[in-house]
């Protein structure tokens, strides 16, 4: 999906259930970018009895550095001060990795 439900230009992916163990009921990613490289990537799986999230952010705020990372498993704010990439294929990548990682280690549990 390219939209949201108020019209917020994003990119919304739902993964593959096969790609995760029976106990995620959904995983899906949220990624937002803006004209002047601020962006929002959020990542959340859906169990049974949960949800475990986190989401890298690059925007201005009172509670954090522009570039942060509001870590798993509820995404809490403020959250931790990071650095990101400057291009946008490299912050990507990143996040992809990280949810790679995630996955393996749903599958060793």
């Amino acid at each position: 999906t390219v939209t949201d439900a108020s019209g917020h230009l994003e990119l919304h992916v739902v993964f593959a259930p096969s790609y995760y163990p029976a106990a995620v009921d959904e995983a899906q990613l949220t990624v937002r970018w803006y004209m002047n490289d601020d962006f929002k990537l959020h990542y959340r799986e859906q169990h049974s009895d949960h949800a475990w999230e986190c989401r890298w952010d690059r925007h201005p705020n009172p509670h954090n550095t522009r570039d942060h990372f509001h870590p798993q498993p509820t995404v809490p704010t403020p959250g931790e001060d990071a650095s990101w990439p400057d291009d946008h294929r490299d912050v990507v990548a990143l996040v992809l990795d990280e949810l790679e990682n995630r996955i393996t280690a749903l599958w060793s549990e």
